[in-house]
């Protein structure tokens, strides 16, 4: 019996540059079956750094250089370019594709078009207004976590039955076995006890809950430092703020760094103090590259770090100085911890089962179709 042809699958995303969605996409895309399935990403704006990942595997791209989120020009835009290639399946990333794709998508007849929903967005009541008033188009919407999946369903009044749940993976030996960052461009020192964050300088991050920590903590562990990886509109805030406290010396923010790996394994711990989220994937890499995490109970996190087991999860808004503070202490209860979240993470956590999982999904959705 002859193959039958490829699945011809549209992924939208609105950038390519080095954020988690983003290297999601890359990570799914490159790892599809190209006996089953035939992959071509849109790219809403300009191009970016993982534009050249994606064509260096052999998947095309596009983008369609957008310069402002709000430009509904894109539509108009996509909707040429879905009609180009006609595709069966339309799968959308963030929540400027999952509006334009749905829209264009509509338009160029697109067959069956499925969101992504990577964040439990709490500060902008219209997107899951937008989101609601636009979900008879979408055939399924796919959450990042169940923490996530709860949220759509319950503030964004989703359908229960169009959501379902797929978690994101770690590449574990990216990170187990990355050799670690020098850090001394940043004064750090043999004996200074360096935790790590990354993320945008961004009130989302709990900026000033992790800055207030770090200060309350300096007097008693002097050798405490944090490095803060990410960009973002509040950096010269946060940079008085450090000034200002004269903990020049103590809290570094370094800006976007290419080697997150050799970061972290060059790290005592991790800490995320994030207000929401979806799914962290960097708390997935801290994980695999060893490293005892502290969270906040943001969306996913319960989903990978069981609380004193394989890692902390401390309440958003509480005093993280006191748990921090007991792990910097027993240094040995928290090397037991930060090995059963390595372990948690190579069992359960892998690119490689996001991609079947997705692609059982694409299958899924085809044949009913066909059985129609």
């Amino acid at each position: 019996m002859p193959q039958p042809p490829p699945i011809k699958i549209a992924f939208c995303i609105t950038d390519l540059d080095p954020g988690g969605a983003e290297r999601a996409l890359v990570q799914l895309v490159t790892r599809l079956d190209r006996q089953r399935f035939d992959p071509h990403v849109i790219c809403l704006s300009p191009a970016g750094d993982l534009t050249t990942t994606l064509e260096s595997a052999g998947v095309p791209v596009t983008c369609l250089n957008v310069r402002r989120r709000w430009d509904i020009s894109v539509v108009w835009r996509l909707y040429r370019e879905l009609r180009k290639l006609r595709p069966q399946i339309l799968q959308t990333f963030l929540f400027h594709a999952n509006l334009a794709g749905r829209i264009a998508a509509w338009f160029a007849r697109v067959p069956h078009v499925i969101s992504g929903i990577r964040v439990a967005e709490q500060r902008r009541n219209s997107y899951l207004f937008l989101d609601r008033a636009t979900e008879w188009m979408v055939e399924k919407h796919v959450c990042v976590s169940q923490g996530v999946c709860e949220h759509s369903r319950s503030s964004g009044r989703l359908s229960p039955a169009k959501l379902c749940v797929i978690p994101n993976g770690v590449d574990f030996e990216r990170f187990s076995a990355a050799a670690p960052l020098d850090l001394s461009s940043w004064k750090i020192e043999p004996e200074d006890q360096v935790w790590v964050t990354v993320g945008r300088l961004d009130p989302q991050k709990g900026p000033w809950d992790l800055l207030t920590a770090v200060e309350q903590l300096h007097a008693k562990h002097p050798r405490l430092k944090l490095l803060w990886a990410g960009r973002g509109p509040l950096q010269a805030d946060m940079q008085q703020w450090i000034d200002t406290h004269q903990l020049q010396n103590t809290i570094h923010l370094i800006g976007w760094q290419d080697n997150i790996p050799g970061l972290l394994r060059a790290a005592r711990g991790f800490v995320l103090f994030s207000h929401w989220e979806g799914m962290p994937n960097v708390v997935l890499e801290a994980l695999a590259a060893g490293l005892p995490v502290i969270s906040t109970n943001v969306e996913g996190v319960a989903e990978i770090i069981d609380d004193r087991q394989t890692g902390w999860i401390v309440k958003a808004g509480d005093d993280f100085s006191d748990r921090w503070d007991a792990v910097l202490q027993d240094t040995e209860n928290a090397a037991r911890v930060a090995l059963a979240g390595q372990q948690q993470v190579r069992e359960h956590f892998s690119w490689d089962a996001m991609a079947l999982r997705y692609m059982d999904l694409y299958q899924e959705i085809s044949q009913a179709a066909e059985r129609r």
